[in-house]
């Protein structure tokens, strides 16, 4: 099993929680786990995050195919599933579309198809203007949970270093 983040954990972390410049171990963390074939995340992610025009547009550039990982043939049964679960759900067609045509769409089909667990920051929402993630996720029986528990169960440790 590996973790398949999305977007926002990488956009919070960088805005929030682990900035490049205070919190560089968080970032070690996620090369060392990518290197280790433990956590990745998908291209469409990675699309969106090179747009950008800062620090982390630049670490998502470096990152390359071994990183966000390319749709494959394993994913596509998996995307014809989430496409039927989204269509018969009280979603409104505005809702299904963005969702259809977004990562959000591709990342849960992609843990599914592959069992990852995915991590984001969103939260299950009863709402019929937006398809959540997790709400995704609970569709297909795909695990998911949020940075900080994955950190919590992986036993992630950021300790300074002696002066």
């Amino acid at each position: 099993m590996a973790y398949l983040l999305d977007a926002n954990v990488f956009i919070e972390a960088k805005n929030r929680y682990y900035g490049f410049d205070f919190c560089p171990a968080f970032w070690g963390w996620i090369v060392s786990e990518n290197a280790a074939r433990r956590l990745f995340s998908i291209e469409k992610v990675g699309i969106e995050l090179q747009a950008g025009s800062d620090v982390l547009a630049d670490w998502a550039s470096a990152r390359g195919v071994s990183f966000f990982l390319p749709t494959d043939a394993a994913v596509l049964p998996s995307l014809a599933s989430l496409s039927a679960w989204a269509t018969t759900q009280s979603y409104s067609p505005a809702a299904i579309t963005t969702f259809l045509e977004g990562a959000d769409y591709y990342l849960a089909a992609h843990a599914h198809a592959h069992g990852h667990t995915v991590v984001t920051l969103e939260r299950p929402e009863d709402s019929i203007r937006r398809v959540k993630i997790p709400s995704a996720c609970i569709g297909l029986g795909v695990k998911w949970m949020n940075p900080f528990e994955m950190l919590r169960t992986e036993r992630a440790r950021f300790v300074l270093a002696a002066a």
